[in-house]
């Protein structure tokens, strides 16, 4: 029989978000991963953020979707308070994404993000790769 939790399965996925554990992005974040197909290069996030988190300056090479279930996140193209979707085309920019309260979100990634530093060089990658390694525990992040 299919695994139907397993978030690298091919097909059907069904995934009870409380039975999945926690893993550390660094800086107040945490993720749960539900989905994350080798294939495609997606993945599917349930990412709580604490207040005074915030997300590195980073480059979208996919595109992306969020749904804010709780709290409130801030970046530079404004606000998405709880009930909040968004969408992020492939080359989106932002400089700063970040909470001043809880905030919990539904996070759908297509492919890959660049996370940059101070000068804009790319500090790290984060891909279905990347994300398969934080949760196995080969990777520490740090998206702070």
């Amino acid at each position: 029989m299919t695994d139907l939790t397993d978030p690298h399965g091919l097909g059907d996925i069904v995934v009870k978000v409380d039975d999945k554990e926690w893993c550390d992005l660094g800086g107040g974040t945490q993720f749960k991963l539900l989905r994350c197909n080798m294939q495609s290069g997606e993945w599917t996030l349930y990412v709580r953020m604490e207040a005074g988190a915030a997300f590195a300056p980073h480059r979208h090479l996919s595109n992306s979707e969020y749904y804010v279930t709780k709290g409130e996140l801030l970046y530079d193209v404004g606000s998405a308070p709880a009930g909040t979707y968004g969408y992020e085309p492939i080359g989106s920019i932002h400089t700063q994404a970040r909470c001043e309260i809880d905030t919990e979100m539904i996070f759908m990634g297509r492919g890959a993000v660049a996370f940059t530093g101070d000068e804009g060089e790319i500090r790290f990658i984060l891909d279905n790769e990347f994300l398969r390694d934080v949760t196995t525990g080969d990777v520490n992040a740090d998206i702070s």
